[in-house]
């Protein structure tokens, strides 16, 4: 196979892999069970494992939980997705001084070693990926492993692991509803699959009662230690710093560097899974993470790059993957916060795939944002039209039109903006996909 200079030799082997294995998603665990026992069962040679689950929140929870073990001097595996640029950025081994993203000679052997032991069998491309991250994991070593659900939990290819550290059920909403059900209580008790008998449980802020029932009334049933946000362990903001409280530590530290409160209740969620997950974690470590971890595309401003240059001088760019109307509320949220100590137009740049909500997250935009310029998402098949995009969000009561692409719409804004008004906050946002092609066309991809 002739490799483009711009290839790696692990993106081909995913495209191999990918042409094999065709097939988006089909939740089970029987297959990857069948496919792990032909590699040796990987997942049973594992670190301690911090396995996360949730809606909305995972990302921020795995990065603090990251950046806390690596100030405490732990070296960390984690293995998350999607990816937004690379696929290797799904692939974080463990290291003295802290980790880094897969050799790509490494990821490529590994997949080539997961294709060989599948053969012809049927397999989703997220199995495939999955025993390749059992299989780097179990063979560098590490003192901890955090891995992300991809979909759901119940049957996600993660929860072969038999006895986490600690499982991790962030803020749960509805979104993939086609898969998970369509109620919040539904989709709870698919999140719950990852809760194992006897194992420790962190249950992160839930704003709905009946998703943290469920959650509860699992972990019960499973005779497992749990502790809940809001009732064994809190976070607030006091005089500019994060307060931290459970029933055994205080914890006064700097404010998270991700903007945003909801990053108080995510920051105290890492810190109660790292803690519950038997790592002795302390003040110093706990205050390092809270400035040292980041989460590429979650409300993210991008301070430099192609498209931030295009834009009118002064903007403030930012760029969030989040995709359903939940976290499109904590971001409205933040933004509108910031309009009011710092009071400049809001833009939206949109783009969704097919199978969301797009009237419920733009509805939470509405009497924030000026005008959204609807796009199509780069690299997916399932991407909704811009014209039907734009439709739905004046359907939500917003100002909206289409356009070819994030470039195209800020080169549009800039050759129409006045001089005597205040610089715009621009906001790209409605797909992990847009955010990823985002950061690639800027120039600034995740490392």
């Amino acid at each position: 196979m002739t490799i483009r200079p711009a290839e790696s030799l692990a993106q081909v082997e995913i495209e191999r892999l990918s042409a094999l294995h065709p097939q988006g998603y089909n939740l089970s665990l029987e297959r990857v069970r069948v496919l792990l026992e032909k590699l040796g069962n990987p997942q049973d040679r594992l670190p301690p494992v911090i396995h996360v689950a949730g809606t909305n929140g995972k990302g921020s929870v795995i990065a603090f939980a990251r950046a806390m073990l690596e100030a405490a001097g732990a070296s960390v595996h984690v293995h998350t997705s999607p990816h937004l640029v690379r696929w290797h950025e799904r692939f974080r081994l463990g290291k003295p001084g802290g980790g880094e993203l897969v050799e790509d000679a490494v990821l490529a052997d590994a997949l080539r070693r997961v294709g060989d032991a599948n053969g012809d069998e049927p397999a989703t491309v997220f199995e495939l990926t999955t025993a390749a991250a059992f299989l780097l994991f179990s063979e560098h070593p590490a003192d901890v492993c955090i891995l992300e659900v991809g979909m759901g939990g119940r049957f996600d290819a993660t929860n072969v692991i038999r006895e986490p550290a600690v499982s991790v059920i962030t803020p749960i909403s509805l979104d993939h509803e086609a898969w998970l059900g369509d109620k919040v209580e539904l989709i709870a008790a698919e999140k719950a699959g990852i809760i194992k008998p006897e194992c420790p449980v962190v249950i992160g802020f839930q704003e709905n009662d009946m998703a943290r029932a469920v959650l509860e009334e699992t972990a019960l049933r499973l005779e497992c230690d749990y502790i809940a946000y809001g009732q064994d362990f809190w976070a607030y903001e006091e005089n500019g710093r994060l307060v931290y409280q459970d029933n055994d530590v205080l914890f006064d530290l700097t404010l998270p560097a991700m903007p945003g409160r909801f990053q108080l209740a995510n920051a105290a969620t890492a810190i109660a899974a790292v803690r519950m997950a038997g790592f002795d974690i302390g003040h110093r470590a706990a205050d390092t993470a809270m400035e040292a971890a980041e989460w590429p595309a979650r409300l993210h401003r991008l301070m430099s790059g192609d498209l931030v240059e295009q834009a009118p001088e002064g903007s403030e760019v930012w760029l969030d993957g989040g995709h359903n109307p939940a976290g499109a509320l904590v971001v409205a949220e933040e933004l509108a916060g910031r309009g009011e100590r710092d009071d400049r137009p809001l833009f939206l740049i949109a783009g969704m795939l097919k199978t969301k909500n797009h009237a419920g997250f733009f509805r939470a935009f509405q009497g924030l944002a000026r005008h959204c310029y609807c796009v199509p998402v780069p690299g997916s098949d399932d991407g909704e039209s811009p014209e039907v995009l734009a439709a739905r969000a004046r359907e939500a009561g917003l100002s909206a039109e289409p356009v070819s692409s994030v470039a195209n719409a800020i080169n549009l804004m800039r050759e129409t903006w006045s001089e005597d008004e205040r610089p715009p906050r621009i906001l790209v946002c409605g797909s992990l996909y847009l955010a990823g092609s985002v950061l690639a066309e800027n120039g600034t991809p995740p490392t």
